[in-house]
């Protein structure tokens, strides 16, 4: 079964993102400002290249306060190995990989670059929205 409702339907295209080569103390400072748990990396291109979590963040930070280190850059800290979808991925799809998987967002990416981005909050809005008009089969 499949619903007629896409990535594109329910992502979010406004997005706080990040630069490889931003340090990684004004990276922390646009987590806490936008109340956000993670955010793309991109580079100059527009092109998705990682992402940058809380958790990643936490463990530089208390490995340089233990270490004395200089901070880092966010290539230095981010995720490379990143799951995305495409604008066209269905909105069950996206349920099960967030169910199956540990990350809270995906990245919607269309040829290489980043288009926008669906929370697991983002997918139970557009199933609720969706349920309550019914579902259609394609």
């Amino acid at each position: 079964m499949s619903s007629a409702f896409k990535a594109e339907d329910c992502m979010v295209r406004d997005l706080v993102t990040v630069q490889p080569e931003t340090d990684s103390y004004a990276a922390i400072g646009l987590l806490l400002k936008h109340r956000i748990s993670g955010m793309p990396v991109v580079d100059a291109a527009g092109n998705l290249v990682g992402i940058l979590s809380e958790r990643d963040c936490l463990k530089t930070l208390l490995g340089a306060q233990y270490h004395n280190l200089p901070t880092a850059l966010v290539k230095d800290l981010m995720s490379t190995e990143v799951q995305t979808i495409s604008p066209d991925t269905d909105i069950l799809k996206i349920a099960e990989l967030f169910l199956h998987e540990r990350f809270r967002r995906l990245p919607v990416v269309d040829k290489g670059r980043l288009v926008g981005q669906v929370s697991r909050r983002d997918v139970l809005r557009a199933i609720h929205r969706v349920r309550s008009h019914g579902w259609s089969s394609t």
